[in-house]
C-alpha cells in the first residue's frame, strides 16, 4: 500500500525492520491506517498458518485479477509505459472468461500498440492495495515475461492516460526504475534473477 510492504509470513523477519504484529489479534483496517502514516515504512503480519491467514486476510478486499508484461525486444530493451507521471509496465484486467495469458498478450497490445508478442514464461504475482469507491481494494497482478519483434510505430493508449510507449535500454531503465512504483522494481527484479 502506497508502495509500502504488507507481508504475511509464518516465518519470523524482524532484520527488515518492519513491526512485527500478530496475524490473529491485528485488525486490517488499522494497519492499512498506519501505513498511509510517512513514519510508517512496511508492516509484518506473523502467522502460524500461511494459506488460511492469507485467505482471511483477503477477506478484507475486494480483489482485482490483472495480467501483464515485462516485454523484450531483439536488443534486450525493456517496454515501458508513461502514466500517472510514472514509468510502469502495461497491465489490466482480466476479463470474464478470459485466460492470465490471453489477458496479459491483449493488454500489452492495447496499452502500447504492438503486435507479434509471444509469452516466454510466467514471472510473478505481485499485489497492491487502495482505496476506491469507499471499499478496500486489491489489484492482483500476475507479470509474464515476453518477446517482441515488432519494428512498427508503438501507439500509447491515451484514454487509460499513456503518454508514452517506449522500449527503453538497460541504463535507461535504470533510470526509469528512479520514478516507478514497488512492484515494478519487484517485476525487473524477478526477469534479472531468471
Amino acid at each position: 500500500m502506497n508502495d509500502k510492504p504488507i507481508i504475511v509470513t509464518d516465518s519470523p523477519q524482524k532484520e527488515l525492520g518492519f513491526k512485527v504484529y500478530d496475524f490473529e489479534s491485528v485488525v486490517i483496517d488499522e494497519i492499512l491506517h498506519k501505513l498511509k502514516k510517512k513514519s510508517v515504512s512496511g508492516v509484518i503480519l506473523f502467522c502460524k498458518d500461511l494459506e488460511s491467514s492469507w485467505k482471511k486476510f483477503l477477506d478484507h478486499f475486494s480483489v482485482i485479477s490483472a495480467a501483464g508484461g515485462l516485454v523484450t525486444n531483439k536488443q534486450h530493451d525493456i517496454l515501458f509505459i508513461y502514466r500517472g507521471r510514472k514509468w510502469d509496465l502495461p497491465k489490466g484486467r482480466i476479463e470474464k472468461n478470459e485466460s492470465i495469458e490471453n489477458t496479459a498478450i491483449r493488454e500489452v497490445e492495447e496499452e502500447c500498440g504492438i503486435t507479434n508478442l509471444s509469452i516466454r514464461k510466467f514471472l510473478l504475482t505481485t499485489y497492491h492495495l487502495f482505496y476506491q469507491n469507499k471499499k478496500n481494494k486489491l489489484k492482483e497482478t500476475h507479470w509474464f515475461l515476453m518477446d517482441s519483434d515488432y519494428q512498427g510505430t508503438l501507439t500509447p493508449q491515451t484514454e487509460e492516460g499513456i503518454t508514452k510507449v517506449v522500449f527503453k535500454n538497460r541504463e535507461e531503465s535504470q533510470e526509469a526504475l528512479k520514478n516507478t512504483y514497488a512492484n515494478i522494481h519487484l517485476v525487473l527484479q524477478s526477469h534479472l534473477q531468471n
